[in-house]
Order: C-alpha cells, then sequence, then structure tokens
C-alpha cells in the first residue's frame, strides 16, 4: 500500500518564511538570504516525509506568495502595466503582481475556494502573450532529487488556472478564458517534457474546479486540454487531483475518462458522496489516491473508521491501485503538535496536525498493507473515546439556548430606513461619513508589550497602561485627520478571532498553530471543541475607554458568529450552524453590553460569510439562512438609535447580494477597490440597496499610497450607482499589517477626497 500528501504548510513549524519575507520586503535582507530560508524549509518538509515513509512527496507546493501566482509566473502572464520585458521572472516582478508596487496596483486577491487562503486572481484578455518564464517546478523536483528524495511534481491544472482566472481590465467581460486554452497548453507541454528529462515518473495536476458546478463547455475543456496533453504526458503516471467537496456525477465521468491520466485524486473528508461513484464505475487499471485524512482540520483521524473506507475501496479498485492520502494540502491545517507544549493534555489527545496527519496517512497505508500499528491504533481510539464522554465539551444550558431559538427569524422591529433615520438624528454625521475598518497598525512594541503581559514579565497595570496610550494616540490621530467614525485601533488584540475565542467558554488555544492566509500573513485558528458562551464582558472596558477619549462617536468592534465559525477549526461532533448559533448567543451578549454602556455605533465583522458559502449551488440556500439568521441574533435586541456595521472582504460578493441585504446591518463596509470596483456592477445592474455602504476606496494589503484624486475618482464611481445619503468613504479593510508611514497619508487623502467630494455636492444644489 503507497502513501502520498496532495501539499504541505509552507511558513515553517515558527514562521521562518513570514519573516523571511517581511525581512527582504523591508529591505533588511537579500534575495539570497530568503532563497536559502526557503530551500531549509523545502528540505526538512521533504526529508520528513520521505522518513515517514511517504511514497508520494508532492513537490513544487512550496510558494512565496500562493500557487495560482506561480503558476502566472510560470505562464509569463504578467499584466503589462508590471513592465515585464520577458526572460525568468524575478522577485521584483513576481512580488509586484502580488503587492502592488510605489507606481501600481497589485492584482486582485480572492479566497481560494471555501477556505480562508488566497490566491492572486489572474488577468487575461486575447492579447496576452504567454511563455515560459519561471522554472520553479523543474528547479523544485531537482532540487529535492538531489537531496535524494523522488517526489512528484505539481502544478495547477490548465483548465482550472483558466476558470480562477478574470478578464483584465478593458477586456469585455463576456471573453471566454477557456478560449487561451491552445496558447498556454504549449507552456505546459514544455513544463512536462522538462520535468521528464529532469527523471520524474510522476506528475499531479491539481483541477479543484471539477467540484464546482460546471456546464458541458467547461466540462469539454478539461477533456480537449488532456487529450492534446496526452503525447507529451506519454512515458509519466499522471494524477489528477480535486479537493474542498464532492464531485458531480458529470465532472467524475469526465474526470475518469481524461485521456494520459494514470490516477484519480479525491477529497473523500468533504466529499463522501463521491464514494458511491466511485463504487459504481471506477475504470480499471487506474489508481485511486483516496483522501481519508483530513487536511482542513485538525482533529484527530477515525483510524478504524478509514480503514473501513479503505478496506471498501480496495475491493473495487485492488489494493495495488490504492493510495491512502489527504483530503486536500496540510496548507490549510497548522504544522506541529510537537510545538504545542501549554495545550491542555487531553484537548492534544484529540488533535493531530500537519506532521501527525503524515504519520496516520501512513499508518493507514500500512494497515491496509497488512502491518498495523495495533499501540497506534489502540491510542488513537483511546482519543476519540476520551473526545465523546468528556464533561467539558458539552454545556446544557447553552445548548437549551441554542434550542430555544427556533422559530423566530430574529429581525429588528423598525425598517432599516427608519433606522437610518433615527441614527442620524443622534449622531449628526457629514455626508459622506468617513471611517476606518477597526485596527491600526500594529507596531514592535506593541506586539511586545501584548507578548511581555502573556509570559508574566510585566504587570496588568502596566499593560492596561501601554495599551490606553496606544488607543488614546490612535485617537488623537484620528482626530487630527478629522474621520468622523473612530476606532480604538484594536491595540489589545493579535487577531480578531483569537481575541474572542480565548475570551469564550468551548475554545482552545495553541500557541505556534500558524496557518498560511496570504502572502506572509498568518492566522492562529482556534479550537472549537464544546459547547460556546461567553463568562463575561469582552470588548466593554476597551471601547468606553476609548470613548471617554472623544466626543466623535467611537465604534465598538466584534467580530462575527459566522466569521468566528469559519476562521476557526470546528469541532466535528455537531452540525456547524449549531456552533454558529451559539457563539451568535454569545456575541448577542456583548453587542447589549456595548450598547448600555453607551456604545452607539457597533461593528459586527462579518470578513467571512462568503468564505463559508458550499461550492455546490444545491448547497448554498441551507448555508446562507443559518448565516444571515445567525448574524440578525447578534443585534437583534439593540435599539433603533444604535448603528449596527458589518465588514466583509476579499470574496466574490455579488451572487450573494440578496443575502447580504438580508443580515439587514444599517451599515456594511465591504472590500472593492483590489477587486477592480466589481461589486459596483451588482448596483448598476439594478440592485437597489438602501442600508449604508461603504465600499473600500482604497486597497490595505497594498504599501502604495493612493493620491486624493484617485480615490475622489472612484467616490464618484460609486455615486453614479448608489444614493449620496447611503454612501460610506472607508478604505477596503484592518489597517494592522500596514505602518503608520503608509497609513497616514493614505488617511489623509481619503479624508481630504471626502472633503473634497462633499464641497462638489454642496455646490451643485
Amino acid at each position: 500500500m503507497a502513501s502520498h500528501i496532495v501539499g504541505y504548510p509552507r511558513m515553517g513549524p515558527k514562521r521562518e518564511l513570514k519573516f523571511a519575507l517581511e525581512s527582504f520586503w523591508d529591505g533588511k535582507s537579500s534575495a539570497e538570504d530568503l532563497k536559502k530560508v526557503a530551500a531549509d524549509l523545502r528540505s526538512s518538509i521533504w526529508k520528513q516525509m520521505a522518513d515517514t515513509g511517504i511514497k508520494y512527496i508532492p513537490s513544487n507546493t512550496f510558494s512565496y506568495y500562493d500557487q495560482v501566482l506561480d503558476a502566472t509566473a510560470t505562464l509569463g502572464a504578467v499584466p503589462p502595466r508590471y513592465g515585464w520585458n520577458g526572460g525568468e521572472i524575478g522577485f521584483d516582478t513576481y512580488f509586484s503582481m502580488a503587492r502592488g508596487n510605489a507606481s501600481v496596483p497589485a492584482m486582485e486577491m480572492t479566497k481560494w475556494f471555501d477556505t480562508n487562503y488566497h490566491f492572486i486572481v489572474p488577468e487575461l484578455g486575447p492579447e496576452m502573450k504567454f511563455s515560459y518564464a519561471s522554472h520553479k517546478a523543474v528547479e523544485e523536483y531537482k532540487e529535492a532529487k538531489a537531496l535524494g528524495v523522488e517526489t512528484v511534481p505539481v502544478l495547477i491544472g490548465p483548465v482550472s488556472y483558466l476558470l480562477l482566472s478574470k478578464p483584465a481590465k478593458g477586456v469585455d467581460k463576456s471573453f471566454s478564458l477557456l478560449s487561451l486554452l491552445d496558447k498556454i497548453l504549449p507552456i505546459y507541454k514544455e513544463v512536462v517534457s522538462d520535468l521528464k528529462a529532469a527523471g520524474a515518473s510522476w506528475i499531479q495536476f491539481d483541477e479543484p474546479t471539477l467540484v464546482k458546478d460546471l456546464d458541458s463547455d467547461k466540462l469539454k475543456a478539461f477533456s480537449d486540454a488532456y487529450a492534446q496533453l496526452e503525447s507529451t504526458l506519454s512515458g509519466l503516471n499522471v494524477l489528477v487531483e480535486t479537493y474542498f467537496a464532492d464531485i458531480p456525477a458529470e465532472a467524475y465521468k469526465t474526470l475518469t475518462s481524461l485521456k494520459g491520466v494514470t490516477a484519480y485524486g479525491f477529497d473523500l473528508v468533504r466529499g463522501t458522496k463521491t464514494l458511491d461513484l466511485i463504487k459504481g464505475d471506477f475504470p480499471k487499471g487506474k489508481f485511486l489516491f483516496a483522501g481519508v485524512v483530513d487536511g482542513r482540520n485538525i482533529w484527530a483521524n477515525d483510524l478504524a473508521a478509514s480503514v473501513s473506507v479503505l478496506e471498501e475501496l480496495a475491493g473495487v479498485v485492488g489494493k495495488d491501485h490504492l493510495v491512502v492520502s489527504t483530503s486536500c494540502s496540510l496548507l490549510h491545517t497548522a504544522v506541529d503538535l510537537v510545538n504545542e507544549t501549554k495545550l491542555d493534555n487531553e484537548i492534544k489527545s484529540w488533535l493531530a496536525f500537519a506532521a501527525q496527519k503524515i504519520i496516520e496517512v501512513n499508518a493507514l497505508a500500512k494497515a491496509l498493507a497488512g502491518n498495523k500499528d495495533e499501540v497506534f491504533f489502540a491510542s488513537n481510539a483511546g482519543a476519540h473515546a476520551s473526545r465523546k464522554s468528556s464533561p467539558r465539551v458539552t454545556n446544557e444550558a447553552v445548548q437549551k439556548a441554542a434550542a430555544a431559538l427556533k422559530g423566530s427569524d430574529h429581525r429588528r422591529a423598525t425598517n432599516v430606513s427608519a433606522r437610518l433615520d433615527a441614527q442620524q438624528k443622534k449622531l449628526n454625521l457629514p455626508v459622506l461619513p468617513t471611517t476606518t475598518i477597526g485596527s491600526f497598525p500594529q507596531t514592535v512594541e506593541l506586539r511586545r508589550v501584548r507578548r511581555e503581559y502573556k509570559a508574566n514579565k510585566i504587570s496588568e497595570d502596566e499593560y492596561v497602561k501601554a495599551i490606553k496610550e496606544e488607543i488614546n494616540k490612535v485617537v488623537e490621530l484620528q482626530e487630527e485627520l478629522d474621520i468622523d467614525v473612530l476606532v480604538h485601533g484594536e491595540p489589545e488584540r493579535n487577531d480578531m478571532v483569537e481575541y474572542f475565542g480565548e475570551q469564550l467558554s468551548g475554545f482552545a488555544f495553541t500557541v505556534n498553530g500558524w496557518v498560511q492566509s496570504y502572502g506572509s500573513r498568518c492566522v492562529k485558528p482556534p479550537i472549537i471543541y464544546g459547547d460556546v458562551s461567553r463568562p463575561k464582558p469582552m470588548t466593554v472596558f476597551w471601547s468606553t475607554t476609548a470613548q471617554s477619549m472623544t466626543s466623535r462617536p467611537m465604534k465598538g468592534m466584534l467580530t462575527g458568529p459566522v466569521t468566528i465559525l469559519n476562521w476557526s477549526f470546528v469541532r466535528v461532533d455537531q452540525p456547524r450552524f449549531e456552533t454558529c448559533y451559539q457563539i451568535a448567543l454569545a456575541i448577542k451578549d456583548e453587542v447589549e453590553d456595548l450598547e448600555k454602556a453607551g456604545i452607539n455605533v457597533i461593528q459586527i465583522d462579518e470578513a467571512a460569510l462568503r468564505e463559508g458559502l458550499p461550492l455546490r449551488k444545491s448547497e448554498q440556500a441551507f448555508y446562507l439562512d443559518w448565516a444571515v439568521h445567525s448574524f440578525r441574533i447578534t443585534n437583534v435586541g439593540v435599539q433603533d438609535t444604535t448603528q449596527i456595521h458589518t465588514h466583509m472582504c476579499y470574496s466574490n460578493f455579488n451572487d450573494i447580494i440578496q443575502s447580504i441585504i438580508d443580515m439587514d446591518a444599517d451599515v456594511i463596509t465591504i472590500e472593492n477597490s483590489r477587486s477592480d470596483e466589481k461589486l459596483l456592477s451588482v448596483f448598476r445592474e439594478g440592485v437597489k440597496y438602501g442600508a449604508g455602504i461603504g465600499p473600500g476606496v482604497y486597497d490595505i494589503h497594498s504599501p502604495r499610497i493612493p493620491s486624493t484624486e484617485e480615490i475622489a475618482d472612484r467616490i464618484n464611481k460609486m455615486l453614479a450607482v448608489l444614493e449620496t445619503n447611503i454612501l460610506w468613504v472607508n478604505p477596503d479593510c484592518g489597517l494592522k499589517t500596514r505602518k503608520y508611514a503608509e497609513v497616514n497619508p493614505a488617511l489623509k487623502n481619503m479624508v481630504a477626497a471626502a472633503k473634497l467630494l462633499r464641497k462638489e455636492l454642496g455646490s451643485a444644489k
């Protein structure tokens, strides 16, 4: 029995790559320094898998930013604005596409399917000239081979690459991206030929778009692409990998009929219905890569249950053609449980991070081959029994409160138009009110204060004093900039989900459980292991402290229940919506305490609402119903004069705009600028939005500082489709990843643009 890993985390167990990237971007280290850190990480990962006994070890899954951007570099698909003149793409061009530079903005960034990982969206059109411009796949294969490790090079499949792209600016939106297939396949042939020449015997094409609802033309593109690649692939074993959901029946037929393909990989954790398709008709003589170990969560695999599934599959495809695999890349889970020295021992026994999942995959392969590790399996069974019987998992009062939610849709009694009128009388805001999304830059000094407080190196009084000073600095800056609705900057928070999870029951936390979100940005998802409740207020002290420093409205800042859920590692012993309702009730308590404390504007971020949308259309309505309902639960009890904001970012919202309206927030701030103002097209097409709305006027994930004129131009585009009295002016997202040297001038220009347009609107009356 053979074993396989779809992909592996890149950042390193202590975020080594993150720090190397940021040092390079800041000009503190060289390109060679960065490359050395990357090479050391790759070497360690490959050797770890080889030593564990994994047969099919991936290469080219490492990336300096993301794997789709790597594919863009391989294909030489560089937008003209970056001034690339051909040749091998270097760091300057690569990182300019990802992050922008002083003169041009970055490419759009969006969520990778329904995960919290992001990718850079390719911008393509009929004039794009493709060329083989990055030899990374071949170089990394050779690098592993020189270390004595045989690997399976991984490429984003040609059809998925095109389906994940968008028409470039100026290209008609109806342009068929698949019409470029004939132009990119010659590059794929060159890459494959180079890999063959280097000695590769297997190659993996990731084609995750096959799990989506694709029409017959899109499915035909897969058949056409692999038919064209067939002769080049001859002599190689070819794996086409899918993940994140069940594969539809028609797509399954297409996949298993592809020419030149030796093996098929399926997610059998989130795609349990795929099992029926495999049992019904699997092509004879082909390999099945069975993804039974969850690549997206941190719970230990139920080894006994997995063996049962694998034995059933072995009866269909034969043991010699069955490979045990992860459900998807382990990129989406934490790196190594060994680094968690402070995690509760009972909870720790229930978990498996990437390093442990490799061991699980190998143990399952050995068990199926007749070499079962009885001690390992017995320990696994004991951990599962412990989790099922542990009293810390269940809270009867929470269960009853969540059950009592049934029968109400939890809507505020007054419509949004009347509420906005009542709020304006109280807040007295100008036309085009300005605000920010919540966080301000997290300085080295601020991080040091939080770190020393957690390590008991400074007292609580010293910590509170330092945080108050930071809040005061942020408040004074916003008043100086003349921003209308202020935030306290969130200096007490390292992460918008972790901060709340630390104060809610039913959550556990790691020390080094970092997961890459995009580029060098890492998050440390909480672990929801039991029923959720709020023992005491979480933000009231800091919000009221900040409000006492200004006469302007100060936003109370909360993370919404759907985002806390989607950005956590969630328990799998009850439906996700039940856990979400529990979190919603906890946030509801906090909202009502903030209101009682005199906070008149409360923001409940739902940045990840779109992210959790199921990939299959048939499952989306149910998700949106309970997700939107969860948000409404949080604020159903507030007065009309209390203004409820929410925030969303870095997803495609156009297809769920009616659900966003149904959230019934008073104001929504939403990412817009980096996606080339895609959001505005919804309103051009006639969607009526009556609540306040602030489409972001500049991209905070780029160090570039937009001019007043550029921001004013964006606002004018918004005014062409939105009513003046509902439009807010704000950045795309929070400012924590930026430096004050970037934030101050950008916000100054933003406020200046708002004032300029207020003047123009006033003189036009």
